[in-house]
């Protein structure tokens, strides 16, 4: 098996593996399984996969409330992974940071935040961290489109600009804010624009293309890591589902969710190895059995995971 073709079969790997994760977890929390709001990101897989398929272990990534793909693309244990979300003791955070707040640095994934735009600022002190100790570490820090009115997002561009930090700013624009259609809350068509007051390139790729995505992010991170300082990347989706698990969406026209399921990047990535030969007509249901069994085996430790209880209430926090 030819490298380029182990990568094409580990990305697509990667997005089935974000979309059965979220679907399951969907079930789980309407079973009432999972504890708190999660947030999915179906049908948004091949930003995930894409941009973190150009990073290295060593590397960082900070991500949102919608940011279950991120962690599993960079690798977290999916075992650890699932216990934390159900609240666990076995989890990474010992179940105390659920779905949104999520963290295991070992494989560099630096946290979640529930807070819109709140992982912005703290991307600057790994760019910074890495820049100051001269490795050539890249930090990604994902964010929605409706982070980019924050303050964060212009204070976060500029000093990273200033100081020609080794980040790459990932938007994951899925035409909503919450419950407010882009339209509503911003004048410019695409984030990326908004690079140019800070003197940094903006680049605007499909975010349902996962080798489009995969293509600019190689270049931001090479240019991260050559010193030459951040990029603002935006990719483009149209969100499948509501905000939050359980929102119906009544505020949007139900043929503009079928239009956006229609434009599957697993599908149509899929295709498009199948077409060049680099999977056969078994390959997408292999690597579905594969996902299925591993997702099984993490429900199974989740649940049997012990719930963290009082006696850890003040461990862990600093004052």
């Amino acid at each position: 098996m030819t490298d380029a073709r182990e990568q094409q079969l580990a990305i697509l790997h990667s997005m089935v593996r974000i979309r059965r994760v979220e679907e399951r977890l969907s079930e789980l929390f309407s079973q009432g399984k999972v504890p708190g709001f999660i947030h999915v990101s179906i049908g948004q897989e091949a930003i995930a996969a894409g941009v973190c398929s150009c990073l290295g272990p060593e590397d960082s990534v900070l991500t949102t409330h919608r940011g279950h793909g991120h962690a599993l693309a960079k690798g977290i244990g999916l075992k650890r992974f699932m216990a934390e979300i159900y609240g666990r003791r076995d989890g990474f955070c010992k179940g105390k940071s659920g779905s949104m707040h999520i963290a295991d640095k070992g494989v560099g994934v630096v946290g979640a935040n529930g807070i819109v735009g709140g992982g912005l600022p703290i991307s600057l002190g790994t760019a910074l961290a890495s820049q100051y100790r001269g490795e050539k570490t890249v930090t990604v820090c994902f964010f929605g489109d409706g982070a980019s009115n924050q303050g964060t997002f212009h204070e976060s561009l500029n000093i990273a600009a200033l100081w020609s930090l080794p980040l790459v700013f990932c938007c994951e624009n899925n035409g909503w804010a919450q419950f407010t259609p882009q339209a509503r809350y911003m004048k410019v068509e695409s984030v990326a624009e908004r690079a140019e007051g800070y003197g940094i390139p903006g680049v605007t790729v499909d975010g349902n293309d996962v080798v489009r995505v995969r293509e600019a992010a190689l270049e931001a991170v090479a240019r991260a890591r050559r010193g030459d300082g951040p990029t603002l990347l935006e990719c483009k989706v149209r969100r499948w589902l509501g905000h939050y698990v359980g929102d119906a969406q009544k505020y949007r026209p139900p043929e503009d969710v079928k239009g956006a399921k229609a434009l599957d990047p697993i599908r149509a990535y899929a295709d498009q190895l199948s077409a060049a030969g680099a999977i056969g007509p078994d390959g997408l249901a292999d690597i579905e059995l594969r996902v299925k069994a591993e997702i099984d085996e993490a429900v199974r430790f989740a649940g049997e995971s012990p719930p963290a209880g009082p006696e850890e209430l003040f461990t862990d926090v600093y004052a």
